[in-house]
């Protein structure tokens, strides 16, 4: 059975373009950001969403991308992971004493979810303005710190792409994967 892996970090770090070529390579299904899909179907922008609506929207993405991963029982490289979610809940300001927050995070803090999340170095290169992310850099370094510490808040199995260039990353990855066995653990 191939891994379920899930890549992580800020945007514009190079998760989508990352996620794509190794879900390919390894002949597994990919599981888009949903976020980005959203915006990119020409979803409402998110200022007009307001609070509540922003916070309708980030649950139903979560959803969406837990049904994805069950969906795949073969494997999967998921662009983003579900300690991604968690910390949004927290970036956004949705963490009260209430339902929602206990059921997000009773949902998002497994550990055994995944063969290994990989995190994404932040700041590797400028983050392209594309009207999909914030290209404001330190924007982008509050999330990737919260995710960071979402991740080993929860022990997931983090490990951490050090290599430079798609090609470079996929075979860190795929070197990994034949160390641990297909389908063994990465963490």
């Amino acid at each position: 059975m191939a891994p379920r892996i899930a890549l992580s970090g800020s945007a514009g770090i190079g998760k989508t373009t990352l996620a794509r070529r190794l879900a390919a390579d390894l002949g597994v299904p990919y599981i888009p950001e949903g976020m980005r899909a959203y915006l990119e179907r020409g979803g409402a922008d998110l200022h007009a969403l307001g609070r509540t609506g922003l916070r309708a929207l980030v649950l139903q993405l979560w959803d969406e991308q837990r049904e994805a991963e069950a969906r795949a029982t073969s494997g999967f490289v998921a662009d983003r992971s579900a300690f991604d979610f968690a910390a949004f809940w927290i970036y956004y300001g949705y963490a009260a004493d209430d339902p929602e927050t206990e059921t997000l995070f009773a949902q998002t803090q497994d550990p055994l979810r995944y063969d290994a999340v990989w995190l994404l170095p932040w700041g590797a290169f400028p983050i392209e303005a594309d009207g999909i992310r914030s290209s404001n850099r330190w924007i982008q370094l509050h999330a990737h710190v919260l995710i960071e510490g979402m991740l080993h808040r929860a022990n997931a199995p983090l490990r951490h792409v050090t290599a430079e260039g798609v090609e470079a990353r996929v075979a860190q990855i795929r070197g990994a994967i034949g160390r641990a066995g297909v389908g063994g653990a990465l963490g």
